[in-house]
């Protein structure tokens, strides 16, 4: 067996397998013996059986009690149901599911010693237990005073059942009614307190405490009043300030009372004592192993004791110097030592053995009837005002008091004096108390009602801690600001007194109709609204908007708050807002997924005709949506020609496009390198600069991203299936940059190169990476993970993000940069590694199947219903029931990936479509190209051009002497059946572009959008008006549609296009054109192509930019002009 030693220089070393994953069989695996089966015992056992997913280790536990491990927090509830089962911790049936080779345990069998020399473990049973690993978790016992002794009849320790079994029996026995005592006024005392209050033969029931009021070490003053208050209201009696001299007996031997340290006698029949515990380390003594004086067994921050492999956690255990009684802290020990056996190692990386820090001690019960509850630091107040009384000198001189108390509503903000439900009435007593010491550091805000029972007490700027009796509704949210440790970024009193729920998603309710709200186009909000206003039938959509104000067809950054306005004025006018998909498909994405993958359709034309209207050829919104679904599912190569037709730009050449349209200038992101024994994920090794350099050579520009890729730009197009042959050779695969993908898992260095590094981040993200790669969703997303809370991979600005803590992963999701850059939110915390990917399948793909088109997580999350709360029952408590559904979808959709550039260049046919002119080799660019920093880009495009109506009379030729000319044959065009197929063709220095629709014909248009001059319709998506039938072509940059026959822009009438007869003939495709001379003054490319001086000339404020035009007729003269 291989081990990894993983040593902390201040504490014995911590020992962990270095290759879990292959420890599986029964011979190889390691046994821990855990000693005690309570609370803590048994949490540790829940947690490693549910983190060692390898199946590492055996456990084997023994349990003194003659039951299963069950809830002692709950003993008071025992008193009302007397069965133990209601306590059990586990049903039954846990035990007898779990598998022997896993878990075997024994109860009514005491640990006698621990033989750390032979790592072996005797029981009174004689029973010998080999173990490789030793935990002791065997709690503690009751503190016992002096003067009493357990073998009094009637004198009884709160601590078990069998405890509470003799309490019982004894009450029930008396033949008078009993006065009962309770020793002890903290929270075991109380709830022993409550218990034999509610006891058929007990009439009277007192409470000693030393201090002046219950729960002195969870509030203060003002709070330990209000309880003492409504105990007395139950007719308890509370002797404060109060110690025992001397346990009185009857003649019997029974007990009799009390004598007090000032000769009082107090009288009962039933003695309780509730003053403490002590650790239960006899054991450990007995066997060698070190413990603390005070009582506990020493232990490491790891939790190891001073005997090799022998570990304790519980009450039992002394770390730092404290022991500790509350639960928390023993499941936090059972967290950690669970965690470092199991994930420190594992096949996501390593992750730092997790270490024991302060433990929270924050509780919240109902004790007595009063819901109390304490968090933080919540005495860091007093300790200061002592620390300050210590510093301070006499001095003879008068001074201003350094504990000043002010009123609160000196404090109070405006919006705190607002009469609201939850405002405090005026016979309330509120109190400020502010520090005003030169060495202060707490401030204290305090809401007291003591005729309502409610105090709270919290310290201010950052959230120290606090206490809460009567009210504690809000404990859960206090507890997590503490642990934040942030500042807070309300103000301190909103937290006690309650504040108005936050502003959700901006719809511009506050914004004057005047606003501006598209830049781009001056859309005014009132130009927005009243597209909705002026609607008589209510059916408004956002493409309706674009229409007719032409908002959002800029550059799209307008989009998220145009549809929160139109969200809003809809609702205002009692309009339902439709989520069709598109006048196709008469229902939203959501439903069509589930239809496509219920029904297992693989094209575009089924799905058409199950989820959609069942006629026409699609639209540009449907087509690529349907496209991502079928993806998303299936993974079939996305430049089949049935796939293909329906996607444009990115998708559709497997590469980003940049503004200049299909020609130079393709950003190509490549990543994910080799890891062979002799390369290093993520870095280029001298062995691939070679394959760099020869591409390099053809003048691209290359970069490396702070999301761990390789860009290169200025690719042309008819080049790209040579320059992925060299990279595929070389180890390379495509980063899918193009496609609504993943398109990175950004890492920081972890801890291989960082001091500061908890978790693996660059093991991490290269499982992600190769988990997700690929997989396509509804729009693009990124991950991020960062190795310590510094967030240095940025993980909260991402889709879905890990950031490590000391016990775990903390999983973000829905975040984004961009133009509406939203924070992340936190979905899961301190998440074991092994467990991470599982929740990150069911995020994804959740998202996949929910979320609408091109829908990014960040608004995705802000559009469900019930939000982050909502999406954590879906995802992490399955109150769907899908998860595994959801789970098993992703193992499906992982398991497809292929190698994108590779299948193309396997491709006879595919590789035909990367020319630039189906009719010629010759290229030409459609963009300038300047020089700089030593490289070359593409010219700068101006914001916006004036429109252009390209229309056939402007061509000097008239039609009728136009003629027929060979551009293409049908084979370059490949017609089928399956989808729309295009190419274009170069006639003298005009770009043309030919398209076949199945059983509808060839059709002919110029290649270049007016809108952008970009050379780049053969590329758009070709789709129909439902409902005229009329056939277009869509720009892929701005979806300007221009009909195949008539040219006219369907969506914007301030252009038109050139479109040309086309006809079959003897396996050539013919056109009808004028003659050359006649047609590049019109659309050639040199007279539109995008220069550096156009923009310059634009944005200096030109109306008119001078092009070669007809000698006669025309717009005026040998212009066209706009």
């Amino acid at each position: 067996m291989l081990w990894n030693t993983l040593s902390n220089d201040r504490s014995p070393q911590l020992q962990i397998p270095s290759h879990p994953t292959i420890m599986t069989s029964d011979a190889a695996r390691s046994t821990i013996f855990v000693v005690g089966l309570g609370m803590v015992g048994i949490a540790f056992i829940e947690k490693l059986l549910n983190l060692d997913e390898k199946r590492r280790y055996r456990i084997v536990t023994c349990g003194e009690e003659n039951h299963l491990a069950y809830n002692r927090v709950a003993l008071t509830d025992y008193f009302q149901h007397r069965s133990i089962e209601k306590l059990y911790l586990n049903p039954v049936e846990w035990y007898s599911q779990q598998d022997p080779k896993n878990f075997e345990f024994h109860i009514g069998e005491t640990c006698t010693q621990i033989d750390a020399e032979a790592h072996t473990v005797i029981t009174d049973k004689g029973r010998r237990v080999k173990y490789d690993y030793c935990v002791v978790a065997s709690g503690s016992n009751a503190s016992l005073p002096p003067y009493t002794k357990l073998s009094v009849p009637g004198v009884f320790v709160y601590r078990n059942i069998s405890d509470i079994n003799g309490l019982i029996s004894y009450a029930n026995a008396a033949q008078k009614p009993l006065k009962a005592v309770v020793i002890g006024g903290g929270l075991l005392g109380l709830e022993a307190a409550k218990a034999v209050h509610e006891l058929d033969n007990v009439d009277h029931v007192s409470i000693v405490i030393r201090s002046g009021f219950p729960l002195s070490r969870q509030l203060d003053d003002h709070g330990g009043e209000i309880v003492l208050k409504r105990i007395q209201e139950m007719n308890v009696d509370v002797l404060t300030h109060a110690s025992v001299k001397a346990l009185c007996e009857k003649e019997d031997g029974s007990c009799k009372g009390l004598e007090m340290q000032g000769g009082d006698f107090l009288e009962c029949d039933i003695l309780v004592l509730a003053i403490g515990i002590i650790p239960r380390d006899e054991l450990a003594r007995a066997s060698g192993i070190q413990c603390s004086e005070k009582g506990g067994i020493l232990v490491d921050d790891t939790l190891l004791t001073s005997a090799k492999d022998v570990y304790a956690i519980g009450e039992c255990a002394s770390w730092s110097g404290h022991t500790y009684g509350l639960i928390a802290p023993g499941i936090e020990m059972a967290d950690i030592l669970s965690f470092n056996f199991t994930q420190a190692q594992t096949d996501v990386g390593t992750f730092k053995p997790r270490k024991m820090n302060n433990p929270d001690l924050s509780t919240k019960l109902k004790l007595m009837g009063v819901d109390v509850a304490s968090f933080g630091d919540f005495f860091a107040e007093k300790r200061q005002q002592r620390s300050t009384a210590l510093r301070s000198k006499p001095s003879s001189s008068p001074k201003e008091s350094v504990w000043p108390t002010v009123s609160a509503e000196a404090q109070a903000s405006p919006g705190e004096k607002k009469s609201d439900a939850s405002a405090p009435k005026k016979r309330h007593l509120r109190e400020g108390t502010v520090t005003t010491s030169a060495n202060a550091q707490y401030e204290t805000v305090t809401y007291r009602d003591p005729f309502a029972g409610v105090y709270k007490n919290s310290d201010g700027k950052h959230l120290i801690g606090g206490m809460m009796v009567g009210d504690t509704s809000d404990y859960v949210k206090l507890v997590a600001l503490v642990k934040k440790k942030k500042s807070l970024d309300v103000p301190p009193s909103q937290f006690i007194l309650g504040a108005s729920q936050g502003k959700g998603e901006d719809d511009g309710a506050d914004l004057d109709d005047d606003t501006t709200i598209c830049s781009c186009h001056n859309v005014s909000k009132g130009a927005i609204t009243a597209c909705v206003r002026q609607s008589k039938d209510g059916n408004v959509t956002l493409d309706t908007i674009k229409k007719s104000t032409k908002a959002g067809t800029g550059c799209g950054g307008c989009i998220p708050l145009v549809t929160n306005i139109l969200k809003a004025e809809m609702k205002k006018a009692g309009h339902s807002l439709s989520n069709n998909l598109c006048p196709h498909f008469p229902r939203p994405r959501r439903d069509v997924f589930d239809i496509v993958r219920i029904k297992k359709l693989k094209t575009f034309d089924e799905v058409l005709a199950v989820a959609g209207i069942g006629q026409g050829i699609g639209c540009e919104t449907c087509k690529p949506a349907v496209a991502s679904i079928l993806a998303s599912l299936w993974n079939e190569p996305v430049m089949n020609i049935s796939l293909n037709q329906l996607q444009d730009t990115n998708d559709k050449n497997i590469l980003c496009c940049t503004p200049c349209g299909c020609g130079r200038n393709y950003s190509r992101e490549v990543d994910r390198f080799g890891h062979g024994s002799e390369e290093v994920y993520g870095c280029i090794l001298l062995s691939k600069q070679p394959v760099f350099t020869d591409i390099l050579a053809d003048g691209l520009y290359t970069k490396i991203t702070g999301g761990q890729r390789i860009d290169l730009f200025g690719a042309q197009r008819p080049d790209l299936p040579a320059i992925w042959s060299e990279l595929i050779e070389a180890g390379f695969e495509s980063g899918h940059a193009y496609g609504k993908a993943l398109r990175t898992v950004k890492s920081c260095v972890g801890t291989n190169w960082c001091r500061y590094g908890i978790g693996d981040s660059v093991g991490m993200a290269i499982r992600l990476e190769e988990r997700y790669k690929g997989i396509r969703a509804p729009h693009k997303f990124k991950g991020g993970v960062s190795g310590c809370v510094r967030e240095c991979a940025e993980a909260q600005g991402k889709d879905f993000g890990l950031i490590a803590t000391d016990k775990g992963w903390n999983v973000y999701v829905c975040g984004n940069g961009g133009a509406n850059p939203r924070h992340a939110t936190l979905l899961a915390s301190d998440v074991p590694p092994s467990k991470v990917v599982k929740i990150l399948d069911r995020f994804i793909m959740y998202y996949i199947r929910t979320a609408d088109k091109l829908m990014r997580t960040a608004r995705w999350l802000e559009d469900m219903d019930g939000g982050i709360e909502k999406l954590r029952k879906v995802i992490i408590d399955d109150e769907l029931g899908i998860c595994a559904e959801l789970e098993a979808d992703m193992n499906a959709l992982a398991g497809s990936y292929f190698d994108e550039w590779k299948a193309i260049l396997d491709d006879t046919e595919g590789l035909k479509r990367f020319k630039q002119f189906a009719n010629t080799d010759e290229r030409r660019d459609q963009i300038e190209l300047i020089e700089e920093r030593g490289h070359h880009r593409p010219a700068d495009w101006a914001k916006a051009f004036p429109p252009v109506a390209l229309k056939t009379e402007s061509i000097n030729n008239p039609k009728s002497l136009w003629k027929w000319q060979r551009m293409a044959s049908v084979e370059d065009l490949s017609p089928s059946e399956a989808g729309v197929s295009s190419v274009a063709v170069k006639y003298g220095d005009s770009q043309l572009a030919i398209f076949h629709v199945p059983q509808k014909g060839y059709y002919a248009t110029q290649q270049m959008c007016p809108h952008k001059r970009a050379f780049i319709l053969e590329h758009g998506i070709v789709g129909d008006d439902p409902k005229s039938g009329e056939l277009y072509v869509s720009c892929p940059m701005h979806k300007k549609n221009f009909g195949l026959t008539t040219g006219t822009c369907l969506n914007d009438d301030a252009y038109s296009i050139l479109t040309f007869d086309v006809k079959e003939e003897d396996g050539g495709i013919f056109l009808l054109l004028p003659d050359e001379s006649d047609l590049d003054p019109i659309i050639g490319t040199s007279k539109w192509m995008v220069k550096q001086a156009t923009a310059k000339t634009l944005e200096n404020g030109a109306e008119a930019i001078e092009i070669v035009g007809p000698s006669e007729g025309g717009c005026s003269g040998g212009k066209l002009e706009w």
